[in-house]
């Protein structure tokens, strides 16, 4: 079998060769595609391909239909939304991403975000500390529950929510439960976002939530960008001038939130959660393993569509 891997952020040299040991072992042929600069790109090398491993590279309904062959994509990562799902099912292809393998490096960002913004961005100012004080994780899977006990080992109140979780399951991770998103909101000094884009969350963080929560407290996004509703998070900003808002990927007004709340306001240049040597060998490995399993007794295990 062909094994497409298509990066246009490449992952590191190790795990490349880890990648094609994995596979060229289990008897698969591997062709790369690095740092492309177009689709278009893409959609001529996927042509033979029988399967695709992915980064944040978007497999869309153009790509699925121009890969005859394809039987599997594995996103080495937890998002999926830069695949198109319901397409993918449509033509066939189990699609698959890696839970699990960069949650380490995006709680340790999370965890420093935090400390980032109480320290005013690292300047001269006087800051604060984040110890007793405490924390809201909005969504408890892996990357919430790793935050929660690199929080408590530092001294934080942890409060968490998942609407996929029971209560009791929150206590096993280490957190108390909250009773409502609004009451997370209202009781936390950090608010930790680590809920995928959907159609239920795009949006679904505003004004409303954000200037419920207490004063001086902290809003921070590892997650999407899609899922902050921008003019409700400018408009809580400008009317409370003690919130903060830190994020790992920018939202589309940020020159203008950061020209009117300067340091209260900061996001990375580019997405870096899962941007850690570990993680990007950890997550490309899985990906190569899932493949080889895949096509050796049909395993399905992580798979996403339906």
């Amino acid at each position: 079998m062909k094994v497409l891997v298509a990066t246009q952020k490449p992952f590191a040299k190790v795990a490349v060769d880890g990648i094609r040991k994995i596979l060229e072992e289990a008897g698969h042929e591997v062709a790369l595609l690095e740092k492309y600069e177009a689709q278009a790109d893409l959609v001529a090398a996927v042509a033979d391909a029988e399967a695709l491993i992915i980064r944040s590279d978007k497999v869309t309904e153009e790509v699925l239909a121009a890969a005859g062959k394809l039987k599997i994509v594995v996103r080495a990562g937890a998002g999926v939304d830069n695949v198109d799902l319901e397409a993918a099912t449509k033509h066939g292809v189990v699609v698959m991403n890696t839970p699990g393998q960069n949650s380490n490096a995006v709680a340790e960002l999370a965890i420093a975000m935090m400390i980032f913004m109480s320290r005013t961005q690292f300047t001269p100012a006087t800051g604060s500390e984040i110890s007793g004080k405490t924390l809201g994780i909005q969504a408890f899977g892996n990357v919430g529950r790793l935050v929660g006990a690199k929080a408590k080992a530092l001294g934080m109140k942890v409060k968490a929510i998942d609407p996929f979780l029971p209560a009791e399951k929150i206590v096993e991770g280490g957190a108390e439960p909250a009773e409502s998103l609004e009451a997370l909101y209202a009781g936390s000094d950090f608010v930790s976002i680590h809920i995928p884009a959907t159609p239920e969350t795009i949006g679904s963080i505003g004004y409303k939530l954000i200037t419920s929560m207490p004063k001086g407290a902290t809003l921070v996004n590892t997650a999407r960008k899609e899922v902050i509703d921008e003019a409700g998070l400018e408009k809580a900003l400008a009317e409370r001038e003690d919130l903060k808002y830190v994020a790992d990927v920018a939202p589309d007004n940020y020159a203008e939130l950061k020209e009117k709340f300067g340091l209260r306001v900061f996001a990375t240049p580019k997405k870096m959660g899962a941007q850690t040597a570990e993680a990007n060998i950890n997550a490309g490995l899985a990906a190569a393993r899932q493949i080889a399993d895949f096509f050796a007794t049909g395993n399905t295990r992580f798979q996403v569509n339906k």
